[in-house]
Protein backbone atom coordinates (compact mmCIF):
# COMPACT_ATOMS: atom_id res chain seq x y z
CA UNK A 1 0.00 0.00 0.00
CA UNK A 2 1.16 3.33 -0.73
CA UNK A 3 2.52 5.65 2.23
CA UNK A 4 0.46 8.57 2.48
CA UNK A 5 1.72 10.47 5.82
CA UNK A 6 0.84 13.87 7.56
CA UNK A 7 3.57 15.02 9.27
CA UNK A 8 2.49 18.56 11.67
CA UNK A 9 5.42 21.01 12.63
CA UNK A 10 6.46 20.23 9.24
CA UNK A 11 8.62 24.00 8.08
CA UNK A 12 11.56 23.26 9.92
CA UNK A 13 13.85 20.91 12.05
CA UNK A 14 12.17 17.34 12.10
CA UNK A 15 9.21 17.64 10.63
CA UNK A 16 10.71 19.01 7.36
CA UNK A 17 13.31 16.86 7.33
CA UNK A 18 10.78 13.79 7.59
CA UNK A 19 8.55 15.17 4.92
CA UNK A 20 11.69 15.58 2.52
CA UNK A 21 12.98 11.88 3.28
CA UNK A 22 9.04 10.24 2.70
CA UNK A 23 9.43 12.63 0.03
CA UNK A 24 12.74 10.76 -1.79
CA UNK A 25 10.94 7.65 -1.02
CA UNK A 26 7.72 8.58 -3.32
CA UNK A 27 5.24 8.85 -0.63
CA UNK A 28 2.41 11.54 -0.42
CA UNK A 29 2.95 13.84 1.73
CA UNK A 30 0.94 16.43 3.85
CA UNK A 31 1.93 18.95 6.00
CA UNK A 32 1.07 21.31 8.73
CA UNK A 33 1.90 24.19 10.13
CA UNK A 34 0.89 27.88 11.06
CA UNK A 35 3.56 29.23 8.43
CA UNK A 36 1.71 29.23 4.87
CA UNK A 37 4.89 30.71 3.22
CA UNK A 38 7.38 28.20 4.53
CA UNK A 39 4.86 25.45 3.91
CA UNK A 40 4.69 26.36 0.31
CA UNK A 41 8.52 26.31 0.01
CA UNK A 42 8.44 22.99 1.68
CA UNK A 43 5.80 21.56 -0.95
CA UNK A 44 8.30 22.59 -3.61
CA UNK A 45 11.27 20.91 -1.95
CA UNK A 46 8.60 17.35 -1.75
CA UNK A 47 7.80 17.82 -5.00
CA UNK A 48 11.27 18.18 -6.60
CA UNK A 49 12.44 15.19 -4.50
CA UNK A 50 10.20 13.07 -6.00
CA UNK A 51 6.74 13.23 -4.01
CA UNK A 52 3.78 11.14 -5.09
CA UNK A 53 2.14 14.65 -4.51
CA UNK A 54 2.67 17.11 -1.63
CA UNK A 55 -0.43 18.62 -0.32
CA UNK A 56 0.13 21.96 2.56
CA UNK A 57 -2.58 23.30 5.32
CA UNK A 58 -2.25 25.70 7.41
CA UNK A 59 -3.29 24.78 11.04
CA UNK A 60 -2.71 26.54 14.56
CA UNK A 61 -2.08 23.57 16.78
CA UNK A 62 -3.49 25.81 19.64
CA UNK A 63 -6.60 26.35 18.31
CA UNK A 64 -8.69 22.85 18.52
CA UNK A 65 -11.64 23.61 16.28
CA UNK A 66 -9.14 24.61 13.38
CA UNK A 67 -7.30 21.01 13.91
CA UNK A 68 -10.68 19.79 13.89
CA UNK A 69 -11.71 21.30 10.99
CA UNK A 70 -8.20 20.65 8.97
CA UNK A 71 -8.53 16.92 10.21
CA UNK A 72 -12.22 16.46 8.80
CA UNK A 73 -10.45 18.25 5.01
CA UNK A 74 -7.80 15.96 5.01
CA UNK A 75 -9.61 12.91 5.57
CA UNK A 76 -11.93 14.35 2.97
CA UNK A 77 -9.46 15.22 0.54
CA UNK A 78 -6.93 12.29 0.63
CA UNK A 79 -8.93 9.08 2.30
CA UNK A 80 -5.35 7.30 1.37
CA UNK A 81 -3.97 8.77 4.37
CA UNK A 82 -2.57 6.00 6.49
CA UNK A 83 0.66 7.42 8.28
CA UNK A 84 0.38 10.59 11.09
CA UNK A 85 3.60 12.33 12.80
CA UNK A 86 2.82 13.99 15.93
CA UNK A 87 5.37 16.18 15.62
CA UNK A 88 4.66 19.94 16.07
CA UNK A 89 5.01 21.33 19.81
CA UNK A 90 7.04 23.90 21.68
CA UNK A 91 10.26 23.89 24.00
CA UNK A 92 10.86 25.52 27.46
CA UNK A 93 13.73 27.13 28.88
CA UNK A 94 12.97 28.45 32.80
CA UNK A 95 12.58 27.22 35.99
CA UNK A 96 10.12 26.33 37.90
CA UNK A 97 10.11 29.10 40.13
CA UNK A 98 10.12 31.51 37.19
CA UNK A 99 7.55 30.06 35.20
CA UNK A 100 3.84 31.39 34.49
CA UNK A 101 1.06 29.15 35.28
CA UNK A 102 -0.25 30.08 31.71
CA UNK A 103 3.07 29.45 29.97
CA UNK A 104 2.44 25.36 31.37
CA UNK A 105 -1.04 25.64 30.26
CA UNK A 106 0.23 26.52 26.80
CA UNK A 107 2.96 23.78 26.46
CA UNK A 108 0.28 20.97 28.01
CA UNK A 109 -2.27 22.17 25.20
CA UNK A 110 0.66 22.29 22.30
CA UNK A 111 3.01 19.57 23.30
CA UNK A 112 0.27 16.86 24.91
CA UNK A 113 -3.72 17.85 24.47
CA UNK A 114 -2.95 18.77 20.69
CA UNK A 115 -1.71 15.44 19.39
CA UNK A 116 -3.62 13.33 21.14
CA UNK A 117 -6.66 15.10 19.89
CA UNK A 118 -5.58 14.90 16.37
CA UNK A 119 -4.71 11.42 16.78
CA UNK A 120 -8.39 11.04 17.93
CA UNK A 121 -10.02 12.33 15.13
CA UNK A 122 -8.15 10.34 12.74
CA UNK A 123 -8.21 7.05 14.84
CA UNK A 124 -11.78 5.55 13.46
CA UNK A 125 -10.14 5.73 9.71
CA UNK A 126 -7.02 4.65 10.82
CA UNK A 127 -9.13 1.51 12.18
CA UNK A 128 -10.45 0.84 9.16
CA UNK A 129 -7.64 0.13 6.85
CA UNK A 130 -5.26 -2.95 6.76
CA UNK A 131 -2.64 -1.42 8.55
CA UNK A 132 -1.87 2.39 10.02
CA UNK A 133 0.88 3.67 11.62
CA UNK A 134 1.37 6.80 14.08
CA UNK A 135 4.61 8.60 14.57
CA UNK A 136 4.82 10.51 17.84
CA UNK A 137 7.82 13.18 18.11
CA UNK A 138 8.66 12.65 21.41
CA UNK A 139 12.09 13.35 23.80
CA UNK A 140 14.51 11.72 25.99
CA UNK A 141 13.30 14.06 28.25
CA UNK A 142 9.93 11.73 27.65
CA UNK A 143 11.57 9.42 29.58
CA UNK A 144 13.96 11.42 32.28
CA UNK A 145 13.37 15.32 32.91
CA UNK A 146 16.28 17.80 33.23
CA UNK A 147 16.32 21.61 35.00
CA UNK A 148 14.49 24.36 32.63
CA UNK A 149 11.95 21.84 31.23
CA UNK A 150 9.56 21.13 33.96
CA UNK A 151 6.60 22.07 31.84
CA UNK A 152 8.40 19.91 28.56
CA UNK A 153 9.00 17.11 30.26
CA UNK A 154 5.83 16.84 31.97
CA UNK A 155 4.17 16.99 28.04
CA UNK A 156 6.59 14.50 26.86
CA UNK A 157 5.80 11.81 29.89
CA UNK A 158 2.47 12.43 28.91
CA UNK A 159 2.60 11.50 25.44
CA UNK A 160 3.94 8.70 26.69
CA UNK A 161 1.15 7.36 28.80
CA UNK A 162 -1.46 8.09 26.58
CA UNK A 163 0.44 6.03 23.23
CA UNK A 164 1.84 3.16 25.31
CA UNK A 165 -2.42 3.12 26.32
CA UNK A 166 -3.60 3.64 23.06
CA UNK A 167 -1.34 1.11 21.64
CA UNK A 168 -2.55 -2.08 23.67
CA UNK A 169 -5.92 -0.77 22.50
CA UNK A 170 -5.78 -0.87 18.79
CA UNK A 171 -3.04 -3.73 18.77
CA UNK A 172 -5.67 -6.02 17.25
CA UNK A 173 -6.85 -3.40 14.97
CA UNK A 174 -2.62 -3.19 13.17
CA UNK A 175 -2.16 0.31 14.49
CA UNK A 176 1.38 0.46 14.90
CA UNK A 177 2.85 3.38 17.49
CA UNK A 178 6.02 4.31 17.30
CA UNK A 179 7.42 6.92 19.59
CA UNK A 180 10.52 8.38 18.76
CA UNK A 181 12.84 10.37 21.71
CA UNK A 182 15.67 12.21 20.34
CA UNK A 183 18.42 13.79 22.27
CA UNK A 184 20.32 17.09 21.36
CA UNK A 185 19.51 17.39 17.45
CA UNK A 186 20.62 20.33 15.46
CA UNK A 187 17.79 22.29 15.04
CA UNK A 188 16.12 25.70 16.11
CA UNK A 189 13.99 24.17 19.44
CA UNK A 190 15.76 26.36 21.40
CA UNK A 191 15.95 29.35 20.05
CA UNK A 192 11.94 28.93 19.57
CA UNK A 193 11.54 27.56 23.17
CA UNK A 194 9.37 29.61 25.49
CA UNK A 195 11.08 31.02 29.09
CA UNK A 196 8.72 31.72 31.90
CA UNK A 197 6.96 34.89 30.94
CA UNK A 198 5.70 33.19 27.53
CA UNK A 199 8.67 34.98 25.82
CA UNK A 200 10.84 33.57 23.23
CA UNK A 201 14.05 32.28 24.14
CA UNK A 202 16.31 33.61 21.32
CA UNK A 203 19.51 31.37 22.27
CA UNK A 204 21.00 28.26 20.43
CA UNK A 205 21.90 25.77 23.20
CA UNK A 206 25.55 24.75 22.84
CA UNK A 207 24.43 21.17 22.67
CA UNK A 208 21.52 21.59 20.01
CA UNK A 209 24.43 23.19 17.81
CA UNK A 210 26.83 20.14 18.11
CA UNK A 211 23.35 17.76 17.85
CA UNK A 212 22.80 15.13 15.09
CA UNK A 213 21.77 16.00 11.87
CA UNK A 214 17.63 16.26 11.41
CA UNK A 215 18.17 14.57 8.14
CA UNK A 216 20.39 11.78 9.53
CA UNK A 217 17.64 11.44 12.09
CA UNK A 218 15.17 11.07 9.68
CA UNK A 219 16.65 8.24 7.80
CA UNK A 220 16.99 6.39 11.45
CA UNK A 221 13.10 7.40 12.31
CA UNK A 222 12.07 5.67 8.73
CA UNK A 223 14.21 2.72 9.53
CA UNK A 224 12.48 1.98 13.51
CA UNK A 225 8.99 2.32 11.57
CA UNK A 226 9.52 0.21 9.10
CA UNK A 227 10.64 -2.35 11.78
CA UNK A 228 7.61 -1.40 13.45
CA UNK A 229 9.49 -0.83 16.89
CA UNK A 230 7.52 0.98 19.44
CA UNK A 231 10.37 3.20 21.60
CA UNK A 232 13.82 4.33 19.87
CA UNK A 233 16.42 6.62 21.79
CA UNK A 234 18.78 8.52 19.08
CA UNK A 235 21.42 11.16 20.22
CA UNK A 236 24.74 10.48 21.44
CA UNK A 237 25.92 10.07 24.99
CA UNK A 238 22.84 11.63 26.32
CA UNK A 239 20.91 8.76 25.33
CA UNK A 240 22.14 7.10 28.26
CA UNK A 241 20.28 8.98 30.60
CA UNK A 242 17.52 6.74 30.26
CA UNK A 243 19.45 3.46 31.12
CA UNK A 244 20.71 5.75 33.96
CA UNK A 245 17.25 6.80 35.28
CA UNK A 246 16.27 3.08 35.38
CA UNK A 247 19.09 1.33 37.47
CA UNK A 248 20.88 4.17 38.86
CA UNK A 249 18.58 6.83 39.16
CA UNK A 250 20.87 8.73 42.28
CA UNK A 251 23.44 8.89 40.25
CA UNK A 252 21.56 10.66 37.19
CA UNK A 253 19.77 13.26 39.33
CA UNK A 254 23.78 14.06 41.31
CA UNK A 255 24.85 14.25 37.30
CA UNK A 256 22.23 16.96 36.64
CA UNK A 257 22.06 18.87 39.47
CA UNK A 258 25.85 19.63 38.97
CA UNK A 259 25.71 20.06 34.70
CA UNK A 260 23.04 22.73 35.57
CA UNK A 261 24.01 24.47 38.35
CA UNK A 262 25.06 27.18 36.98
CA UNK A 263 21.45 27.77 35.32
CA UNK A 264 19.89 27.17 38.37
CA UNK A 265 21.40 29.80 40.54
CA UNK A 266 19.52 32.95 40.91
Amino acid sequence: MKQTIWITGATAGIGRALALQYAAYGAKIIISARREDVLKTVVDDCEQLGADSAHYYVMDMENPSQIEEVARRVLAEHPDINMLVNNAGISQRSLVRDTQMDVYRRIMEIDFMAQIHLTKLLRPHFRSLPYSKIIVISSLTGKFSTPLRSGYAAAKHALHGFFDALRIEERDQKVCITMVCPGYIRTDVSINAVQGDGSRHNKMDENQAEGMDPATLARKIHEAVEDNEKEVYFGGKETSGVWLKRFFPNFLTNYLYKSFSDDMKA
